[in-house]
C-alpha cells in the first residue's frame, strides 16, 4: 500500500464527512453568497478553523469563475493544490531526524494522547531505517507509563532506561542522554509527564530536563516533539498553548485521525501556531506512524485518488 493510500485508509472519516458536504454544495447551479458562506462552514466544520476556511473560501470564489460546479473533480484537485501549498512549509522529514551523533529526542503531551505509544513506534520507525535507539522512561509518575515503555522497548528490541515510580525524571533524562552518547546509539527518545493541571510543577521539571541534559552536550535535546490527539479538536490548540509556554517546541506528531472526522484540525494547527508536522498516527498498528506529507493529506482529506 502506498503512502497515499495508507493516508486516505486513515483520513476515511474525515473525507466522508466533507464529501457530503461537497456533494451538496456541487448540486447548486449558481455560486451564490449562500453557497460560498456553506463552503466556508464546511471547511470550519472540519475543526481547520475560521481564518483556514476563509482562506480556502477565497481560493473556492477565484476559480468557480473557470470551472462549473459539475466538474467537480477539477475543483477538488484546485482545492487540494491550495491546501498542499499552504501546508508544504510545514512538512519536516521524520527520516532525517536523528542524523546528528547521539540525537536526544524529548516527547511531551497530556496524558491520553497516545505519548507512549507514539515514542514505541518511533523507536520502530527508526529501527526499521537502520538507526540504533534507546527508550527513557521520564514519565516516573505512572506506573504505567513505566510499564508501557518496558513493553514496547521489548517489542522493538530496544534498551530502556528506567527508575522507580516517582523518582526524579530528569535523572531519567540524564542517564538515558549519558548512555547515548557513551554506547554511540543515533536515537535516546525520552518520555515525559504530562500533567498540564499542575502546570507549575510541570514547568519547573521540564527546565531541569533541558538543563541536566545540556550539561551533556549543550545540542540537548536536538528536538521536543509535541503530541496531540485529533479527536480533542480544537482543544489541541489550547494543548499547544499550552506546552509552548513550558518549553520549546520543535515539531508536531497528531494522533488518531483515523478516529476522528475532524482531520481539518492540522490546517488550524499549523495556520495559528506555525510548527511542523513530524509524523501523524492513523491506526493501532506500530507502522501506523507515517511521515506528514502535505499533498498527501490534501488529496486524502478531499477524497482524492491522485
Amino acid at each position: 500500500m502506498g503512502l497515499l493510500d495508507k493516508f486516505k485508509l486513515g483520513l476515511g472519516k474525515s473525507s466522508s464527512s466533507l464529501s457530503k458536504g461537497f456533494k451538496n454544495i456541487f448540486s447548486k447551479k449558481i455560486v451564490d453568497e449562500n453557497v460560498l458562506n456553506e463552503f466556508e462552514e464546511l471547511i470550519i466544520s472540519s475543526d481547520a478553523g475560521a481564518d483556514v476556511a476563509r482562506e480556502l473560501r477565497k481560493d473556492f470564489e477565484n476559480f468557480k469563475i473557470d470551472k462549473k460546479l459539475d466538474d467537480h473533480k477539477e475543483i477538488l484537485k484546485l482545492l487540494a493544490d491550495k491546501m498542499a501549498i499552504k501546508l508544504l512549509k510545514y512538512e519536516k522529514d521524520l527520516s532525517l531526524m536523528g542524523n546528528a551523533n547521539s540525537s536526544v529526542i524529548v516527547v511531551s503531551g497530556v496524558n491520553g494522547v497516545g505519548k507512549t505509544t507514539t515514542i514505541g513506534k518511533l523507536g520502530k520507525y527508526f529501527k526499521d531505517n537502520n538507526r540504533s535507539v534507546v527508550f527513557g522512561a521520564a514519565d516516573t509518575f505512572r506506573a504505567a507509563a513505566i510499564d508501557q515503555l518496558q513493553v514496547w522497548a521489548a517489542k522493538v528490541k530496544v534498551d530502556i532506561i528506567k527508575s522507580e515510580i516517582n523518582s526524579d525524571p530528569a535523572s531519567v533524562a540524564f542517564k538515558t542522554a549519558e548512555f547515548a552518547k557513551k554506547n554511540q546509539i543515533d536515537i535516546a527518545l525520552i518520555d515525559t509527564a504530562g500533567r498540564l493541571q499542575n502546570k507549575k510543577n510541570l514547568m519547573d521539571e521540564y527546565k531541569k530536563i533541558i538543563n541536566v541534559l545540556k550539561k551533556i552536550d549543550e545540542k540537548f535535546p536536538n528536538e521536543v516533539i509535541l503530541v496531540l490527539d485529533a479527536t480533542t479538536g480544537q482543544n489541541a490548540l489550547n494543548q499547544v498553548e499550552e506546552f509552548s509556554k513550558i518549553h520549546n517546541i520543535t515539531g508536531l506528531i497528531v494522533t488518531k485521525l483515523d478516529s476522528t472526522a475532524k482531520g481539518g484540525i492540522i490546517l488550524a494547527i499549523c495556520k495559528k501556531y506555525n510548527l511542523p508536522i513530524v509524523a501523524v498516527g492513523m491506526g493501532e498498528k506500530d507502522t501506523d506512524l507515517h511521515p506528514f506529507k502535505a499533498e498527501f493529506f490534501a488529496k486524502a482529506l478531499l477524497g482524492l485518488n491522485s
